[in-house]
């Protein structure tokens, strides 16, 4: 088997090439002249003349320093300003929430105050805030329940004072509700859905 003839590692053209080496690209302002009859052979010289130049350049120029991970080459900054493929995309007008939640100062809920659990200081574990067993329903199995008599006089009739919390919280959902489809018939009402 024949041994390859080593070819130069310095590349000379007429025209020098141009380097963006942030980029790490390489730009040949010289015209290309291809041998039709082994094109693929003359293009791969090409393409090897550009890239031995480009790691001539890097080699060269950019510092290098050594780390536990290997040798690091530090690229400088780009220099040529690559197209987008699409405009920049404008800004979009703030909703009507948002302008309000930056009037008055309100922040979006974090994951962790969205998650269904609290620190249960009594019990010393974490449990959940609202859903089965949800510390908002504590004292609701309560064996024993202190009865404030100013509330117990004005209590309608036929209510107990177990089911208060519960009456409170179902009350409290149907106002939610009653909100909500009022908020959908003014936006409605308004054009916006």
């Amino acid at each position: 088997m024949e041994a390859k003839p080593k070819l130069q590692v310095a590349v000379e053209k007429p025209t020098p090439y141009t380097f963006d080496l942030g980029h790490i690209m390489v730009e040949d302002p010289n015209p290309v002249e291809l041998d039709h009859e082994a094109i693929e052979q003359s293009l791969a010289s090409v393409a090897r003349d550009g890239a031995q130049s480009l790691i001539n350049q890097l080699l060269t120029t950019c510092p290098l320093s050594t780390t536990k991970d290997g040798v690091l080459l530090s690229l400088p900054a780009p220099s040529t300003r690559l197209p987008r493929e699409k405009p920049v995309p404008e800004a979009k007008a703030p909703t009507k929430w948002e302008r309000f939640a930056a009037k008055k100062g309100i922040l979006p809920k974090s994951r962790e105050s969205r998650r269904n659990l609290t620190f249960d200081e009594e019990s010393g574990d974490w449990k959940r805030k609202w859903g089965y067993g949800g510390v908002n329903k504590k004292g609701q199995g309560d064996a024993i329940v202190e009865v404030d008599m100013k509330a117990e006089r004005e209590r309608k009739e036929g209510t107990h004072v177990r089911g208060d919390n519960r009456r409170e919280r179902k009350e409290n959902l149907r106002r939610n509700e009653r909100k909500q489809r009022k908020n959908s018939r003014d936006s409605s009402a308004s054009g916006r859905k």
